[in-house]
């Protein structure tokens, strides 16, 4: 069985017990999030999408908060000496799905 969620603007396919970098969720180590599910397939291959899912959450634990790389980012202007150096860390949090 497994699920596609929707969270922080990208979609993700998900097992029960499967661990996940995702964009940051607001809420402390050890919570529980519900997460909507967008697509469910069972075992037997059966697949559930749209409307019929209106009430259904795939439930994840936070497990930890943290950054991303660092990424740097560099504008530089031709011929007049103009450069510019800055870098940025996203943000993310790592849950672990406990049930769909």
């Amino acid at each position: 069985m497994y699920a596609v969620v929707a969270t922080g603007g990208k979609q993700y396919r998900v097992q029960p017990g499967q661990e996940l970098t995702v964009e940051k969720l607001v809420g402390d180590v050890g919570a529980t999030v519900d997460l909507p599910a967008v697509m469910v397939v069972d075992d037997e291959g059966a697949v559930t999408a749209g409307p019929d899912l209106a009430d259904r959450t795939v439930g994840a634990t936070i497990t930890a908060h943290g950054k991303a790389e660092y990424i740097r980012v560099f504008t530089y202007k031709n011929k007049s000496r103009q450069h510019k150096r800055r870098g940025h860390r996203q943000p993310q949090t790592t849950i672990r799905i406990d049930s769909i």
